[in-house]
C-alpha cells in the first residue's frame, strides 16, 4: 500500500512538471552596485527561477521537450534601499524549427526601466486578478508575452489569451497606481514601455504583424526542411504584411516592428542565402523600406551568389 502511494506520488508531480511550459535560465548582473549584502542577488536569481520555471501557465500540457526556452538577464544598476532595485532587464525567446536542431529567436527585447522591491527569501506571489507586486507583476508579464508569441507562430492569432493576460496585468497595475514605470502609456512617450507593447500586439491594426509570425513560422521555416523554395517564398510573401502596416502607420512610433526585426533581421539574410536573384531583389527592397536601420545587414542579400535551392 505504501508503495501504491508513493507510485501515486511520482505520477502526480511528473504530471504536474509535464505542465510547465518554460524553460528560463535566470542571470542577474549586479557589478554597478557596491558595499551591499552580494547574496541577496543570487537569493532573488534562485527565486526568480523558480517562479518562471515551476509555475503552470496555461491549462496545456507540456513535455520536458516542448518546453519554451527562455533566458532573464537582469542588470541592476541602482540600489535605493535594502529591498528596492532598479535597472534593465533583456528578455530572450526561442522555438525549435520543425524537424531541424535549429532554434528561431522569436523576441528579443531590452526594457529599459525595471523598479521593484525583494526581500530577501520572501515568497514571489502573483495572482493574476490584481496587483501583488511589481517583480511579480514584472516576470508573469513577459511569461504571458513569450507565451503569446510563441502560440501565435504554430496558429493564427493562438497567442491571444496569453497576450489578453499581459493586458490585465498592465491593467492590474494602473488600477493599483503602481509608481514604478512602464505600466502606464505615459511612462514612455516612443512607446517602447510594457503597456505599449502588448496594447499594440492587441491592437486591430497591428494584425498584419501577427498574422506574419505565424506564416513565417509555420508556413515558411517550418516546411523548409522539405520544401526550401516554397518556404522562402512564403516567408517573402509575409514580408508584405509587415509592408503593409508600416505604410498606414497606425501610431508615428511603430515600435513593434522594430521588435520583429530586432529578434529575425540576421535570419532573414540567411533565408535568402540560396535563393532567386528575383525573390531576393524583391525582400531587400521590403526590407530596406520597412527597417532602413539595418539597411546595411540587408545589402547582403543582394550579394548573395551561392547556389540557389
Amino acid at each position: 500500500m505504501r508503495k501504491t502511494g508513493i507510485v501515486l506520488l511520482i505520477m502526480l508531480f511528473s504530471f504536474r512538471l509535464a505542465g510547465q511550459e518554460l524553460r528560463c535560465n535566470v542571470q542577474i548582473v549586479s557589478q554597478q552596485i557596491q558595499g551591499t549584502n552580494k547574496q541577496v542577488f543570487q537569493t532573488l536569481q534562485n527565486a526568480i527561477y523558480e517562479f518562471m520555471n515551476n509555475r503552470v501557465w496555461t491549462n496545456h500540457v507540456y513535455t520536458m521537450e516542448e518546453r519554451i526556452e527562455c533566458n532573464l538577464m537582469f542588470n541592476i544598476t541602482e540600489q535605493l534601499s535594502a529591498d528596492e532595485f532598479k535597472g534593465t532587464l533583456q528578455i530572450q525567446a526561442r522555438r525549435p524549427v520543425f524537424n531541424t536542431n535549429y532554434n528561431t529567436t522569436t523576441f528579443n527585447f531590452v526594457d529599459n526601466d525595471i523598479h521593484f522591491r525583494y526581500v530577501e527569501f520572501s515568497p514571489l506571489e502573483f495572482d493574476l486578478n490584481s496587483h501583488t507586486s511589481s517583480l511579480t507583476s514584472l516576470l508573469a508579464f513577459y511569461a504571458y508575452f513569450i507565451l503569446g508569441l510563441d502560440y501565435d507562430t504554430f496558429s493564427l492569432f493562438g497567442g491571444t489569451p496569453y497576450f489578453t493576460n499581459a493586458e490585465r496585468i498592465v491593467m492590474n497595475a494602473q488600477s493599483a497606481n503602481a509608481p514604478e514605470a512602464g505600466w502606464k502609456p505615459m511612462d514612455d512617450l516612443a512607446h517602447k514601455s510594457r503597456y505599449w507593447l502588448v496594447k499594440d500586439m492587441l491592437d486591430a491594426e497591428y494584425e498584419p504583424v501577427r498574422e506574419f509570425n505565424y506564416r513565417y513560422h509555420r508556413l515558411g521555416l517550418d516546411v523548409m526542411d522539405e520544401k526550401v523554395a516554397e518556404g522562402r517564398a512564403e516567408i517573402t510573401n509575409a514580408l508584405e504584411l509587415l509592408q503593409q502596416v508600416h505604410r498606414k502607420r497606425p501610431d508615428p512610433y511603430m515600435y513593434l516592428l522594430k521588435v520583429v526585426f530586432d529578434a529575425k533581421a540576421d535570419e532573414l539574410v540567411n533565408v535568402y542565402t540560396e535563393s532567386y536573384p528575383e525573390e531576393r531583389s524583391r525582400a531587400h527592397t521590403i526590407l530596406t523600406e520597412v527597417d532602413r536601420t539595418n539597411k546595411n545587414k540587408y545589402d547582403a542579400i543582394l550579394e548573395q551568389t551561392s547556389q540557389v535551392r
